[in-house]
């Protein structure tokens, strides 16, 4: 229990970097605006001024305290609780870059699998890990290339993180986090339209539907083995 208090609040703070590193990304594309550097640059100089105390909506810094919470007390194994955790703070900052500009920038997610593979290695669950990266990684590939309007190159890289992940705890694990985001993200369009605020041509970005799709994976421990 004192793991898990620690990790809410860490994640708490965290959250309020999370949320001030994603103001330095826009909604253009990186050729258009800056270098992919340029704009990391940006985000990291507007984290590096922020101050650590949560402020209104509070939104972003309660998500990840509440998702750092949960994996500290559902992950077990030291190596993947630190991939996770890790994984908990990037990923606040791509939902929150993902809803304000309906992008998922490659300065998070491509760093991030070198950084999940490290962190990963020691744990001895790098094999599963990886055949589950790739498997859930091809699989929104294949999605984006069917229907490329409906997906982005963002969410196949990020599907393949989360197959990173999830892996680690097991396949079905990330069997479970991939139905999961598209169940919610289906469940949100259907609310739109009971709401009368889109149609069935309306898009939005699935980036934050993937991620609580991750978490759901973690939250039933009869989901996967070994949890």
């Amino acid at each position: 229990m004192p793991l898990v208090v620690l990790a809410a609040v860490l994640g708490l703070i965290a959250g309020v970097y999370a949320r001030a590193a994603s103001r330095g990304f826009c909604a253009e594309p990186d050729d258009r605006r800056e270098s992919r550097r340029g704009e990391a640059r940006k985000a990291l100089a507007a984290a590096a001024r922020t101050v650590p105390l949560p402020r209104p909506p509070f939104a972003v810094e309660g998500a990840t305290a509440l998702a750092a919470a949960l994996v500290a007390w559902r992950v077990h194994d030291g190596w993947v609780l630190a991939a996770w955790l890790y994984a908990v703070v990037a990923g606040a900052a791509l939902a929150e870059i993902d809803r304000r500009t309906w992008r998922l920038p490659d300065a998070i997610t491509l760093p991030s699998y070198p950084i999940l593979l490290a962190l990963l290695a020691p744990s001895g669950r790098l094999l599963p890990a990886v055949a589950s990266g790739c498997a859930l990684g091809a699989v929104y590939a294949v999605l984006w290339f069917a229907r490329p309007t409906g997906l982005g190159l963002g969410d196949v890289k990020l599907a393949g993180l989360i197959g990173l992940l999830t892996g680690a705890l097991g396949v079905q694990a990330t069997v479970v986090a991939g139905m999961a985001g598209q169940v919610l993200g289906a469940l949100y369009a259907v609310g739109l339209l009971l709401a009368r605020r889109a149609t069935r041509t309306t898009e939005f970005p699935f980036g934050p539907f993937m991620l609580a799709g991750a978490l759901v994976a973690v939250a039933f421990p009869g989901a996967f083995p070994g949890g």
